[in-house]
């Protein structure tokens, strides 16, 4: 059961994701640029066919391959290898793989992924509701690797 949760988890996080990028790309021209909280946020539409910072540009196959390969990794973690991840854990990692679902069906769809978030306080690429949850997944995810969860540190010893 606990499976269905996490489903629906990542469908409801893909769900806002695409939303959003139908809003930008229908009330945004290309490049346009849209006020939201000034000095802190605004909107700003821009067609990314790489990752951060625009690297790996055109190489769709790459991350393709990468999410494929995580998908199955992950599948065959919770089916037939559970790690001893905590209950946390799991949602961080499916709120990560929701993050990438939601590009790759950008990328699938449209050959680029639709980025509209840009800080106003900082330096930072063009980025979207996906990449929030792919960053923030992963920093809490590896947070509680490193400080909460020592059991899947230890070192299993062949008896």
């Amino acid at each position: 059961m606990q499976f269905f949760y996490y489903c629906l988890f990542v469908a409801g996080i893909v769900a806002a994701d695409q939303v959003t990028k139908a809003l930008v790309v229908a009330n945004i021209p290309l490049g346009g640029h849209m006020d939201f909280l000034p000095g802190i946020l605004d909107f700003t539409y821009l067609q990314n066919t790489g990752a951060a910072f625009s690297s790996f540009e055109g190489m769709q196959w790459l991350f393709a391959l990468i999410f494929l390969v995580f998908t199955v990794g992950l599948f065959y973690e919770y089916f037939r290898k559970k790690l001893p991840f905590s209950k946390f854990e799991r949602w961080m990692i499916a709120a990560v793989y929701a993050g990438g679902l939601g590009n790759m069906i950008d990328r699938l769809r449209l050959g680029y992924v639709v980025d509209m978030i840009e800080t106003q306080f900082m330096d930072f690429p063009v980025f979207n509701v996906a990449d929030c949850f792919i960053t923030c997944g992963c920093i809490a995810l590896f947070a509680s690797l490193a400080f909460c969860n020592k059991a899947i540190w230890k070192d299993e010893k062949k008896k």
